[in-house]
């Protein structure tokens, strides 16, 4: 008998570590060549570990809730025949096509340099790169963090202990000692509000997935100063022009044509005009984006909602935004999501009208400024104007709701670019093949 080493595949260029979740197979099993042993979960997503030969599982390495580095070693599986190669796994990992369960989107992306960063190699302590982005994020200096209780194994900081630690701060963030003191804003203490349970009630304990996006959520609203701008949309010739052209357009391009990659289209072209909002705050600094990345807001058929991400979307245009929109919208629904996929995003949309809404106000994806929120198109009644005077006629409308963080984007700023989204979008060239 040969053994083989099961390690932690690659799985995206910022994804370093991942938390074992599950084993599928236990110690004697037997294990056939691509069957899943383990269930793994990352900040971004879960995902399913499979074997690359078949074999008996000897020794498990990690147990549940375990952090493993991308590279270690996970398991031993005995092998018949020649002993197979020990790094095969490593090279081969990040061509292994993984089964992915959605999961929220929106974390703190790779730490970014800045002029007085946290030097997190004085502490004694280790703390997984994840941990140490929040934390230089969030202005949380090395004694601070030090200072808290962790759940992890060997008392290790979880992303859970430290975001659950921001939120019951009571002094603001900042990122040095020097900008906590020139603050004297206080932020009110969370308390818990008692719930009452009747005999009828059920109490359901919520999934990993939600967790995380409750953690999130708060996170962001604690984080940034939420304001919003509304504006209404004629999308009456974007409409027409569709419904004329969407059946040849799936018939030369095998793609379905809806109208997200055409509000993603105006939405790109908007942020080259107004680059501000395509930025990140890292405590006093801020992160002007290089490339356009668009995050795509996309509900599971469980009720949770993951965010992909199309990379450089002001590069595409719109046959190739329809590809992307329908292949990361497809992947998203069977679980077939990586883990690249859902990072790097630098501005967010969400499609609210897909479910009725007329207009929402979202909370913005950290560590980005802004999102905005597509409303239902609903024909109503307006007033044209034309050179013979004006009319009522039936129109096909929407709203544009845009929020953004008030910290670093203001109205003019705001409201200049979803009424600038709204200008492309009632300009659009219905001549135009695709």
């Amino acid at each position: 008998m040969a053994k083989f080493e099961l390690k932690l595949p690659k799985m995206g260029e910022s994804v370093a570590e991942a938390t074992i979740t599950n084993w599928l197979k236990q110690v004697g099993e037997k294990i056939e060549i691509d069957e899943a042993v383990l269930e793994i979960a990352t900040d971004k997503v879960d995902s399913e570990v499979p074997s690359e030969v078949s074999g008996v599982l000897s020794e498990i390495l990690f147990q549940v809730n375990d952090v493993v580095k991308v590279g270690q070693t996970i398991a031993i599986i005995e092998t018949e025949g020649g002993s197979p190669s020990i790094e095969s796994s490593a090279v081969t990992s990040s061509a292994v096509e993984m089964p992915i369960v959605a999961e929220v989107t929106k974390t703190i992306e790779t730490s970014i340099q800045k002029t007085t960063p946290a030097d997190f190699k004085s502490s004694d302590k280790f703390y997984s790169p994840l941990v140490k982005n929040i934390a230089s994020a969030e202005g949380i200096s090395v004694s601070e963090l030090e200072a808290i209780a962790g759940s992890g194994k060997d008392e290790r900081v979880t992303k859970e202990d430290i975001l659950k630690y921001i939120g019951n701060r009571q002094k603001p963030l900042a990122t040095s000692e020097t900008s906590q003191q020139k603050t004297n804003i206080q932020q009110p203490t969370n308390l818990a509000v008692p719930v009452s349970v009747n005999g009828g009630d059920e109490i359901v304990e919520m999934d990993r997935m939600r967790k995380l996006i409750s953690g999130y959520m708060v996170a962001s609203v604690q984080t940034s100063a939420h304001v919003q701008s509304f504006i209404e949309v004629d999308v009456t010739n974007i409409v027409k022009w569709r419904d004329r052209v969407k059946v040849a357009f799936e018939k030369r391009e095998g793609e379905k044509l809806t109208f997200t990659p055409i509000f993603m289209e105006a939405v790109a072209k908007a942020i080259k005009d107004f680059p501000g909002l395509n930025i990140s705050v890292d405590g006093d600094f801020i992160i002007k984006r290089k490339n356009i990345n668009l995050g795509m807001a996309a509900a599971l058929p469980n009720g949770n909602l993951i965010v992909p991400v199309i990379k450089n979307a002001d590069q595409l245009n719109l046959v190739g935004m329809a590809k992307a929109v329908n292949d990361l919208g497809n992947r998203a629904k069977t679980g077939k999501l990586k883990p690249d996929d859902t990072q790097g995003g630098t501005y967010t949309v969400t499609n609210v009208g897909t479910f009725g809404s007329v207009f929402g106000t979202p909370i913005i994806n950290q560590p980005q400024v802004g999102i905005l929120a597509l409303g239902a198109i609903r024909k109503v009644p307006a007033v044209i104007e034309t050179p013979e005077g004006d009319f009522i006629g039936i129109r096909q409308k929407m709203f544009l709701s845009h929020s953004y963080d008030h910290r670093v984007v203001d109205g003019a700023l705001g409201g200049s670019f979803v009424k600038r989204v709204a200008d492309y979008l009632e300009a659009f060239d219905v001549s135009r093949e695709y």
